[in-house]
């Protein structure tokens, strides 16, 4: 399990956001997910929270060498784009806030159409032989460029990225149709988010009542026959083994092939507690079938 955390500075403050890191990596959690961008959304944020609050937390640990960082590039307000001058400048201020001088984990976080991709791929590479980068992914592209990519990184001998980040779940499965294929053809680790469907997997939304969130409306609108009847063989699933329905979304996406790991983010560390508990769970291939049977 990989820990999202696009809530801190946004939904939980840096003390909540502490706790989070803490339990995860006491419960042998690893791999942190940010991006440059989180969270310039939030009233008053400016982008960078997110990185800085992993920072001072590692800092203040003294933990960097055990942990995988994994951030983003070319969302953030000041460094829109990919274009090699963007995105020098942003992964120098994304070490600033980590507090780091190599990022494990370098995500092109949205396509930029505006750059020669030769460029944008050229300078990411150079990263890499610079020791700045250890490794390449990508973000939210379509079929189309990622293919292209592919292209362009082997005619120009540049490093090959070896992570795709893009969002499926249950009830989010349109990526088996078209960038999933590429990332098992090409070895890349698909490191899917909203694996709980902004929490509506979780079951908190199916009685329709209101719920105290800022993703209630985007995860109400699965509240439909289809997803009524997905979270009805997930209570069947999760009551045989004695958990809650969120570790029952992770296991089935954690078990799909090519999957390198299940991202999710919490806003408190008491939502942690449950989705902790399905790196020890193992479905049946029964369970698994009637799971893949009612969310197609």
């Amino acid at each position: 399990m990989a820990l999202g955390t696009n809530t801190f500075g946004w939904t939980a403050d840096e003390a909540t956001s502490c706790a989070v890191l803490d339990a995860y990596a006491a419960a042998g959690g690893n791999f942190l997910d940010t991006a440059d961008s989180y969270s310039a959304w939030a009233p008053g944020n400016v982008g960078g929270e997110s990185e800085t609050i992993i920072g001072r937390w590692m800092k203040n640990r003294g933990n960097r060498d055990d942990m995988v960082i994994a951030t983003k590039v070319s969302h953030h307000p000041d460094y829109k784009g990919l274009a090699p001058a963007t995105i020098r400048a942003a992964v120098e201020a994304s070490f600033r806030r980590l507090g780091t001088d190599v990022i494990d984990l370098y995500y092109t976080h949205y396509d930029d159409p505006d750059t020669p991709l030769e460029e944008s791929i050229g300078t990411l590479s150079e990263l890499v032989d610079e020791g700045k980068v250890r490794y390449l992914g990508l973000s939210n592209y379509s079929a189309e460029r990622l293919e292209e990519w592919v292209r362009v990184t082997e005619a120009g001998g540049f490093h090959h990225p070896i992570a795709l980040q893009q969002m499926y779940s249950l009830v989010e499965r349109g990526v088996e149709q078209t960038t999933l294929p590429i990332a098992r053809r090409e070895g890349w680790a698909f490191l899917p988010y909203y694996v709980l469907a902004v929490g509506f997997l979780t079951g908190k939304y199916s009685s329709g009542q209101q719920v105290d969130s800022p993703r209630a409306g985007t995860a109400s609108a699965y509240l439909n026959d289809r997803g009524r009847r997905i979270l009805a063989v997930m209570e069947e699933v999760s009551g045989s083994h004695g958990v809650g329905l969120a570790s029952v979304a992770l296991a089935w996406v954690a078990a799909q092939p090519g999957v390198g790991a299940a991202l999710a983010g919490v806003r408190n560390p008491e939502q942690l507690e449950p989705l902790i508990d399905f790196t020890s769970l193992t479905l049946s291939e029964d369970q698994l079938a009637a799971l893949d049977e009612v969310s197609r």
